[in-house]
């Protein structure tokens, strides 16, 4: 039974060490529910680069829009703005405030004791270790689907954790969050208190930090309850 009479679109913003493909499992159940569905390719290159490689993405869309951003992508879909964007979704994502860094919600709190040790290159680009995606990332995952992310990763640049946040669009867009209460990259402590800030409806699962792989229905979900609620009906 499809949900929606009248389209929306849902554009899924990928976060470190990823591309579109990371939501490979979310998109064909989206459109089954006849949304219009499109990944965002940012180039982790600073948060302004990746907010302005998602505003051309918005703008090729019409009608409204729900954005959905996995880690460091939540803190790119809460400084994009456009009238037609209705609500936001956070995978296990980041969410800094106004004059925060992505690294001051990162490093809130103590890391897990899985989760790899971060420094940049000599260009400062940041790379995940290969077992870090085992370990930390995906640990639920696939030993197949693991070799891929390991083999596709795109590394970030120091610049995405540095850079200060604008005005975050949570402040008045309405906003749904996934926690991983199984995540080693981002504590699930941190995780509530971002989401209990933004006053974010919750939705809380025994999942890892990348639940499209392994949990992709929770994914689905938590987007169609946003969507079912702020996109045309």
């Amino acid at each position: 039974m499809n949900l929606f009479q009248q389209t929306g679109t849902i554009v899924l913003v990928h976060g470190a060490w990823a591309d579109g493909s990371c939501w490979s499992n979310i998109i064909l159940p989206l459109q089954h529910q006849r949304l219009n569905v499109t990944t965002a390719p940012i180039p982790l290159t600073s948060l302004t680069d990746d907010v302005a490689a998602l505003q051309r993405v918005i703008e090729r869309t019409t009608g409204p829009v729900t954005l959905v951003g996995h880690a460091y992508a939540g803190a790119v879909i809460a400084a994009a703005y456009d009238d037609r964007i209705t609500s936001l979704v956070y995978i296990a994502a980041l969410a800094p405030d106004e004059g925060e860094t992505v690294a001051d919600v990162f490093y809130r709190t103590a890391p897990h004791p899985e989760a790899p040790q971060l420094k940049p290159d000599a260009h400062g680009f940041i790379w995940m270790p290969e077992d870090g995606f085992g370990r930390a990332v995906a640990h639920k995952a696939s030993r197949d689907q693991l070799a891929i992310m390991a083999a596709v990763q795109r590394p970030i640049a120091v610049q995405c954790f540095q850079e200060k946040a604008p005005r975050p669009s949570w402040k008045t867009t309405p906003s749904w969050y996934l926690i991983a209460e199984e995540d080693r990259m981002i504590i699930p402590e941190t995780q509530r208190y971002m989401a209990d800030r933004m006053g974010a409806t919750i939705r809380s699962h025994a999942v890892d930090h990348t639940p499209m792989y392994r949990d992709p229905e929770v994914v689905v979900n938590v987007i169609l309850d946003a969507a079912s609620k702020t996109l045309s009906r």
